[in-house]
């Protein structure tokens, strides 16, 4: 069965920067769509990015876009999501995603936590 496992959250400074990082075990790793999703406790869990299998094609929330960079390296395995110019309203639970395609996900991590502080 495929495991995601997240890295990478913590405590910054807004303004600062964090990158999270998300590896897949399995050898379709690149056939994969993945996700990053967020969850704070007053919100449902919302869309953050995404990018396809190739990597060729990305997807943003207006809230991130131009601050978040969705990446993914299938010799690795590995899906990050850098995050500049944190705010206070990034702070949430960030989780990755697989599926088929973009917007089919049935796999999921079991999130990083990223706190931003003012």
């Amino acid at each position: 069965q495929v495991q995601l496992v997240e890295s990478g959250g913590g405590l910054v400074q807004a303004g600062g920067s964090l990158r999270l990082s998300c590896a897949a075990s399995s050898r379709t790793f690149s056939s994969f769509a993945m996700g990053w999703f967020r969850q704070s406790p007053s919100k449902a869990r919302e869309f953050v990015a995404s990018i396809r299998g190739s990597g060729g094609n990305t997807y943003y929330a207006a809230s991130v876009k131009g601050r978040f960079t969705i990446s993914r390296d299938n010799a690795k395995n590995t899906v990050y999501l850098q995050m500049n110019s944190l705010k206070p309203e990034d702070t949430a639970v960030y989780y990755c995603a697989a599926g088929a395609d973009i917007g089919g996900y049935d796999l999921w991590g079991q999130g990083t936590q990223v706190i931003v502080s003012s």
